[in-house]
């Protein structure tokens, strides 16, 4: 068990793990950039999504359809773990909308604090200000960069877009 779901691992690394979610199950593998995927079955998991790396079920059906599928992404992971193969590091190149710069440009402190945090957050918050309400998610945001933490986003109860945890 890994972040609450079954997680399969070989040779000392994670493989894959299943995701149950409403309408859905997803088999989500882990350096998924190293996998052939010659039929096309890997789905990107959302649109900020750099790779495909999933397979989505939405009924038991369709996991009997795609069994050899399934097995053959399977047994190539596995040997992608057994070969120690590593997925290339990609350039950290973040491109931060207009305002974001602005206000790192006029707030020293927010800006001191946004360079202190991982690429990851940063991109996350990048990506999560990247709409028409940037400036008002800038300054709501401001406390959370300042104080280290990621951006804590969540879907709405209708499916609609993501937007920030208040």
């Amino acid at each position: 068990m890994k972040w609450g779901h079954p997680c399969y691992m070989h040779a000392g690394r994670y493989i894959a793990i299943i995701c149950a979610l409403r309408g859905d199950v997803h088999l989500s593998f882990f350096d998924a950039v190293l996998l052939k995927d010659p039929v096309g079955v890997l789905k990107r998991q959302g649109l900020n999504s750099r790779h495909s790396d999933m397979i989505r079920f939405t009924g038991t059906d369709q996991i009997l359809e795609r069994e050899p599928v399934i097995l053959s992404t399977l047994r190539e992971a596995i040997g992608c773990a057994e070969q120690g193969s590593r997925p290339p590091r990609e350039p950290g190149r973040l491109g931060l909308p207009d305002d974001l710069v602005e206000a790192l440009d006029a707030d020293p402190e927010l800006a001191q604090a946004f360079r202190a945090l991982t690429p990851g957050r940063q991109r996350s918050y990048a990506v999560a200000l990247a709409s028409a309400t940037r400036v008002a998610r800038i300054v709501r945001f401001r406390g959370r960069i300042i104080a280290g933490r990621g951006v804590a986003i969540r879907r709405h109860a209708g499916g609609g877009p993501w937007t920030p945890k208040r």
